[in-house]
């Protein structure tokens, strides 16, 4: 009878650990790492669907030139992605008392840092090539404004993330102290 009511203990156990949680999340950071080598694809097909090689030679050489930042950026972004796929496994000690939020902090972290990359190397390279090539003045402004977003878009993600980890340090101590009291 026993072995009939706790047949769900190894599940509960695995849950419990933290495993249920980290491992899934890695495997999440590798499909982020394979969208993001797919971006430059994404990106082509909408020039041509929007037609930008029937434009002018200026305007297929920037978009060229664009897209090889994009290239490079969507490369940088995978290597956040690929990088981070391990550090994850060790975001939450074993059979820690809250095992999530610190694997969520550390998507939310991950997630900026990509994200904020990605704005700040797109953005200025692009906004570059276009105000060379296209003689556009207000593009220039992108050129310092972009690398400015970028940063405080890690930053922003980054002190989400930390809040996260803090009320569950907070938490942790919190039982500790509870504990040791009693």
């Amino acid at each position: 009878m026993e072995k009939v009511l706790h047949f769900i203990a190894p599940s509960l156990s695995y849950i419990d650990s933290g495993k249920f949680f980290r491992k899934p999340f890695s495997w999440l950071y590798v499909t982020f790492a394979v969208i993001s080598v797919l971006i430059p694809f994404a990106a082509l097909f909408f020039a041509i669907d929007a037609g930008v090689f029937d434009a002018g030679a200026g305007a297929i050489f920037t978009f060229l030139l664009t897209w090889f930042v994009i290239v490079a950026a969507s490369w940088v972004g995978m290597q956040i992605w690929w990088d981070r796929r391990e550090k994850v496994l060790l975001t939450s000690a074993e059979g820690s008392e809250f095992p999530a939020i610190p694997v969520i902090a550390h998507f939310v972290q991950t997630l900026g840092e990509w994200a904020g990359t990605l704005t700040a190397i797109i953005g200025c390279g692009a906004s570059l090539f276009m105000w060379i090539l296209q003689g556009e003045a207000i593009l220039l402004l992108g050129v310092p404004l972009f690398p400015v977003i970028g940063f405080l878009t890690i930053v922003l993600f980054r002190f989400m993330a930390e809040c996260m980890r803090a009320l569950a340090a907070i938490a942790n101590n919190t039982k500790k102290q509870q504990g040791a009291a009693v």
